[in-house]
């Protein structure tokens, strides 16, 4: 049974549930919600007190908790429940986050819903005992023709003992004994096309210790670890059988071509942060046991997938290029300023792309920050003027609108910055097509 098939029961509490609280989500997202109801129960939107009501597993999240009501909910939580943010692109809700695991993110759907759902809880463990197999997945990897078969050796044992279907081929590379991003990104990507299943790649001097049961459990369009909760990994990511997986599999084999002397981590990141900002991508969060070093295997800790290298800064990260000002986003499971969390597409192009920098957005509630998001989309998408872009940028303080500013400056973008406190204009785009910047309150025009 997939998320967007739940049992009718499950879906007629989830609508009723969402339309009683009016909260507004993707299909994409509904289906995943409605799922969610049919294997850990009725919904309940968390008060604030310091106790959850009787039996209640499956907890929504609305309004962020301040941190002294955040520490009550963490306390108040067991590892059978699973806590939903249906608003989860907003910052306010990372302080959260820090304190829970992440499970998983469906990005924004600009069509029929333009924000972010996360799930998460204590543990993955509870969650899988409650969902029964759903998929086979497909292992996949390759390795440089001219490096020989002994390192694939382990790999391929594990699987044949574990009956484990996979594909471990040599390919040709262009430089000598080492696998490119592009490579790695194109042999999988001509694998996915061939299948109807999901892939899982894995480094090739990995090797499975136990069954992947979390990826035959829960469907995805990707699956992937992050080292220090922000730091995306390429040596274990898995691909659904999804067109989502498709794009972003098409995504990021360009920007690793485009750009090869890049950390191949941070392209993928870039390749995640520009699909989920456009379609509602489905993407599940990778526990450490799935990306676990030599030495870590034993009675405290059950890898199931061990790469042959130590856990060390000049192997695993931190990765020091990577843009501080985004880890707090990704260690939130969230695209972050100043990149743009929604992007909208238009069949006109007469001026060009347009930015809309939502600022202040921590004075307000996140219900009407929500609202703010959904009416600057919806303007768009009425009448997007002549503009053939719409990237809506997400800022809580002065250094995030100044990164975002920046940013759509450099790109040649018009400018739009608004605040959640006033309800953006209809013709919001019909009068910045005649200005370069419109400030504050989309009100004074220059």
């Amino acid at each position: 049974m997939t998320h967007a098939t739940a049992a009718p029961a499950a879906a007629t509490i989830s609508d009723r549930f969402l339309a009683d609280n009016d909260i507004r989500i993707a299909e994409r997202h509904r289906g995943h919600f409605a799922w969610l109801v049919q294997h850990f129960g009725p919904p309940v939107v968390w008060n604030g007190g310091r106790h959850i009501p009787d039996k209640a597993r499956l907890i929504v999240l609305t309004e962020p908790p301040t941190g002294p009501k955040a520490d009550n909910l963490y306390r108040a939580l067991d590892e059978s429940c699973v806590v939903v943010i249906p608003y989860s692109e907003n910052p306010a809700f990372d302080f959260l986050k820090s304190k829970l695991k992440d499970f998983g993110t469906i990005g924004a759907s600009p069509q029929d819903g333009p924000h972010a759902l996360w799930w998460g809880g204590l543990k993955w463990a509870q969650v899988l005992a409650t969902c029964p197999k759903v998929q086979q997945p497909l292992i996949a990897s390759c390795y440089p023709r001219d490096a020989g078969t002994d390192m694939v050796g382990p790999l391929k044992q594990s699987l044949a003992s574990l009956g484990l279907e996979m594909v471990v081929e040599p390919v040709k590379t262009k430089e000598p004994g080492r696998l490119h991003g592009a490579e790695k990104a194109g042999f999988i990507l001509d694998l996915w096309k061939s299948l109807n299943r999901p892939v899982l790649w894995v480094e090739p001097d990995g090797r499975f210790a136990v069954y992947p049961s979390l990826i035959s459990k829960i469907e995805f369009d990707f699956a992937v670890h992050r080292w220090n909760r922000w730091e995306i990994s390429t040596r274990t990511i898995g691909f659904g059988p999804g067109s989502a997986a498709g794009d972003l599999l098409r995504t990021w084999r360009e920007l690793a071509y485009t750009y090869p002397k890049v950390w191949d981590g941070y392209v993928l990141d870039q390749a995640w942060s520009l699909v989920s900002a456009q379609i509602p991508l489905n993407t599940v969060w990778l526990p450490r046991s799935y990306h676990a070093t030599r030495g870590e295997q034993g009675p405290r800790h059950t890898s199931v997938i061990i790469h042959d290298l130590e856990a060390t800064l000049h192997d695993l990260g931190e990765e020091q290029g990577f843009p501080k000002a985004l880890r707090p986003a990704r260690r939130a499971s969230r695209i972050g300023a100043p990149e743009a969390s929604v992007v909208v597409t238009s069949d006109q192009d007469h001026h060009g792309a347009v930015s809309v920098i939502l600022s202040d957005i921590q004075s307000v509630s996140a219900h009407d920050v929500a609202g703010a998001v959904d009416a600057i989309v919806g303007a768009f998408r009425n009448d997007p003027a002549g503009f053939s872009r719409l990237e809506l940028s997400l800022c809580s303080w002065a250094q995030d609108v100044d990164a975002a500013t920046a940013v759509a400056r450099n790109a040649d973008n018009r400018i739009i910055q608004l605040t959640p406190s006033k309800k953006p204009a209809r013709d919001l785009f019909r009068r910045a097509s005649r200005f370069n910047i419109v400030p504050f309150g989309g009100n004074a025009l220059s």
